[in-house]
């Protein structure tokens, strides 16, 4: 496995939208609260200079878990990740890695290497592959096929969307036709700022699939180019209202992930994830 550019990012104009107002009681309400963790791709300049300090300033500010983007030099040394992890009281709880180690050549070395650094979720960040029309068939039964494995594992495997997924074949997209093709043991991890700036709610895309959206980004995105707002969490256009609801009562939601792509007002990576970690946790 490399390190992973993990991302490709979508150009063209956002269907607009509007913020809703955070009202804690609602979402208090709503059940339970669920651990934060973050995307190391929100911090991934300071991970490629300093992982370790990365990793300490992240665990600094709250955060008890994270997603990996790469290994920044751990590739080959999983137990010193795993030690580094623990010293800071950070749980790997997943990964974003291609879907080419989840095939049945590579799929023993990523397992062994992500049972070492307690790693639990397997996630797909993008593959070409999911908006094929046949090449998605075989797509899902790779996760399928995955997904058997890593089950008596204590293991899962899952898809992380973007926005072209939920592009219309007939009168379905492309993100229903995977999830009504993988058993409910594939993770269907939604990005909310990614189905948002495709023009849906985040809730309404958890709710067909009760069980399913184990992890979910929480990343904080302006839409339609709106000026009034900031892509800082409770100063965008994201519905978090009824998405933090949706998680509690449908998802299954066992982590929240914030994701940072966007840094406002100048400030550095880490400071706008700070502040969209403490956006977050006023409501919770």
């Amino acid at each position: 496995m490399t390190q992973l550019s993990r991302r490709h990012f979508i150009k063209g104009s956002f269907l607009a939208g509007a913020a809703v107002s955070l009202t804690p009681s609602l979402l208090r309400a709503a059940g339970k609260d669920i651990p934060i963790g973050v995307q190391l791709y929100s911090v991934r300049d300071d991970c490629g200079k300093d992982f370790d300090g990365a990793l300490a300033q992240i665990a600094k500010m709250g955060f008890v878990a994270v997603e990996f983007a790469g290994y920044f030099g751990y590739r080959t040394r999983p137990k010193e990740l795993r030690q580094k992890l623990d010293d800071l009281g950070l749980k790997g709880i997943s990964t974003h890695i291609g879907t080419g180690n989840l095939r049945p050549n590579e799929l023993p070395r990523t397992i062994e290497f992500h049972q070492i650094i307690g790693c639990k979720y397997l996630i797909v960040p993008g593959d070409g592959a999911f908006t094929h029309p046949e090449k998605s068939k075989e797509l899902a039964e790779t996760f399928n096929k995955t997904a058997e494995v890593l089950k008596p594992l204590g293991m899962a495997c899952g898809y992380h969307n973007h926005t072209q997924e939920f592009t219309k074949v007939g009168d379905k997209t492309y993100y229903d036709l995977f999830a009504e093709r993988t058993t409910p043991d594939v993770v269907l991890e939604q990005d909310c700022g990614w189905s948002s700036a495709a023009g849906l709610k985040p809730a309404e895309v958890m709710k067909p699939y009760p069980g399913r959206t184990k992890l979910v980004h929480f990343k904080p995105t302006v839409v339609g180019g709106d000026k009034t707002k900031k892509a800082i969490f409770g100063e965008d256009s994201v519905d978090w209202v009824s998405t933090l609801e949706a998680c509690r009562t449908v998802g299954g939601t066992e982590f929240l992930l914030i994701e940072q792509e966007v840094y406002p007002d100048g400030k550095s990576a880490m400071e706008c994830t700070a502040l969209s970690l403490a956006g977050l946790k006023k409501i919770m």
